[in-house]
């Protein structure tokens, strides 16, 4: 096994065709095969199972060529690290749930990137599942996950077997957003039986690690609401919210000036129990940049601006 083999047998998995991998490598079919096979033949395991609708990749595989991406990453970084000086390019990466306060704090990071040097900076809003399989995968260097406080138990079981290391950012209760004209904004708190007659902005990919999705959508949608709207790009969320009066949709704490933009107002109900946590995760033994540092910071001094707002409203 060598250097390029790595790259040839991730070149296959991105393809899923070995004609499609060897036209990218600028190399030929027959070669291409017959190195896949030499290395699986090292490794003494089946990489990719090939199938009448193409390459399929094998579970050993899959947990092989996460390696594979981590090494290749590794020696990218190496070599630009080394090649003609050291690299100046400021790199960061993060993958996060779809959260107002999350954007306001990673807006307020932009700000202040040094603009004297080149800069790589991969911010994406996505799923708890998605998100941890980011930072698996040494595409992110950071993620944060979300998750009810209720499958701790599920989540630290499955963050100790893929070797992450995790710490709690926040612990909260959702409040309802909804728009400033809408009938729940004129109340200070509301019960949850009268959620009946609006329609709920909701994501459809909740995750929690060997549960149904049946399941934990049971736990995560609201009972009293049978209208529902499924959106996954956190704009429209907020166009909808801001738009359309009957609608509402169960978030963490808001900032301020996102609440003043899209014209939006919080609310809560005293019968909303469930608590939620938002955790970094890093892969195991990753130590933070200062361009990490300097956005959790930001982070942080958006936690403590919303904490204090919610003791004074």
């Amino acid at each position: 096994m060598n250097i390029v083999h790595l790259k040839y047998a991730v070149e296959v998995e991105k393809t899923r065709s070995i004609s499609k991998a060897a036209a990218n490598l600028f190399m030929g079919q027959p070669n291409l095969s017959r190195a896949i096979k030499e290395l699986e033949e090292s490794l003494g395991i089946t990489i990719f199972k090939r199938t009448p609708k193409g390459i399929e990749v094998t579970p050993e595989g899959e947990e092989f060529l996460q390696y594979a991406k981590k090494i290749l990453r590794q020696i990218d970084e190496v070599e630009k690290l080394y090649a003609g000086g050291k690299n100046e390019t400021q790199h960061f990466s993060v993958s996060v749930p779809r959260a107002g306060y999350i954007s306001c704090a990673f807006a307020e990071f932009a700000k202040h990137i040094d603009m004297s040097h080149p800069a790589e900076i991969f911010y994406k809003e996505t799923n708890t599942s998605r998100a941890i399989n980011n930072v698996l995968n040494a595409d992110y260097r950071m993620g944060i996950i979300r998750y009810q406080k209720v499958f701790e138990p599920y989540f630290d079981a499955m963050l100790h077997d893929k070797g992450l290391d995790s710490r709690l950012i926040w612990e909260f209760s959702y409040v309802a957003a909804v728009s400033e004209n809408s009938p729940l904004a004129k109340k200070e708190s509301f019960s949850l039986s009268e959620l009946s007659d609006y329609i709920e902005i909701a994501h459809a990919d909740p995750y929690v690690p060997s549960l149904p999705l049946v399941d934990v959508k049971k736990a995560e949608l609201s009972e009293h609401v049978n209208k529902r709207i499924y959106v996954f790009e956190r704009g429209s969320q907020m166009d909808l919210l801001s738009n359309v009066p009957n609608t509402f949709m169960w978030v963490s704490p808001v900032p301020q000036e996102v609440r003043r933009l899209y014209g939006i107002v919080e609310r809560q109900s005293p019968e909303n129990k469930k608590i939620y946590r938002d955790v970094l995760i890093t892969r195991k033994g990753y130590h933070l940049s200062e361009l990490d540092q300097a956005f959790l910071d930001n982070v942080n001094k958006i936690i403590a601006q919303l904490q204090g707002f919610s003791c004074n409203r």
